[in-house]
């Protein structure tokens, strides 16, 4: 039987039993057990595997165990957003959902979908996952993902946007927080219909969502709400620039 010891990078231990961690694992493996394999039976999914390392030699995660070696894993590290960047959410990430959407992100999240259909949906239209349920990470068709470590949805959106180094790429306020749709700017005229009197006579900027129908338009809570947004994207904004995608609330609440 393939015996090796497993070592772990620091951010990957937390994954770990508790009686796994700060020290190598070793153990002895069943025959055509592979590196991906053996690396989930320890609780880390593959979408936090960055690379193996066996005896300093880089092995992919489909490869098989050696009889005998001494194997790296270390964690994924941040990267440039890759396309297609669109983002599938679990159950336990609802509120999350909405933050990405927020920021302009293509999220779809529904709390029905079972394991089986999230890991449809992510092999043929390449979903980023995003999930706090290890199990379902570690599905061979969801070739990415990330496991969200902290449970409070803006602490979240910033593990989100380090992780895939969102910040320079997010469009707030260019989604509809519903259905997901991007918005559609609209005149003041065409507004008109939709809106209360008062927002009508306060407001300049509306947009839409062709699927729901809401109109938004920066409501009395929107700086509040930009400036939370802006700090869980960690990006400056230019007050000056394009003012476009600025648009936020819906006539379903307050102007």
């Amino acid at each position: 039987m393939p015996l090796v010891s497993l070592t772990f990078d620091a951010d990957l231990t937390p994954l770990l039993p508790r009686a796994l961690r700060g020290h190598a694992v070793v153990r002895a493996w069943a025959e055509g057990v592979t590196f991906k394999h053996a690396i989930e039976a320890l609780g880390v999914p593959h979408t936090e595997v960055g690379h193996v390392l066996v005896d300093g030699k880089t092995v992919a995660l489909e490869a098989m165990l050696p009889a005998s070696g001494n194997v790296a894993v270390s964690g994924v590290e941040p990267t440039w957003p890759a396309t297609p960047l669109h983002f599938l959410c679990d159950a336990h990430l609802g509120a999350t959902a909405r933050l990405l959407r927020m920021a302009g992100f293509d999220t779809t999240y529904d709390n029905n979908y079972a394991d089986a259909a999230i890991e449809a949906l992510a092999l043929t239209e390449d979903w980023i996952v995003l999930s706090r349920d290890r199990e379902l990470l570690k599905r061979r068709g969801i070739r990415r993902g990330a496991f969200i470590r902290t449970q409070q949805p803006q602490a979240q959106m910033r593990e989100i946007v380090a992780r895939f180094r969102l910040g320079d790429v997010a469009r707030p306020f260019s989604r509809c927080l519903e259905c997901n749709a991007p918005l559609r700017m609209l005149s003041v005229e065409e507004a008109a219909a939709s809106v209360p009197p008062r927002v009508r006579e306060r407001q300049h900027l509306f947009s839409t969502c062709d699927v729901c129908r809401r109109v938004y338009w920066p409501g009395s809570h929107w700086s509040r709400m930009r400036s939370a947004l802006d700090d869980m994207l960690a990006v400056d904004v230019d007050e000056g620039g394009d003012t476009s995608a600025g648009i936020l609330r819906s006539g379903s609440g307050g102007a």
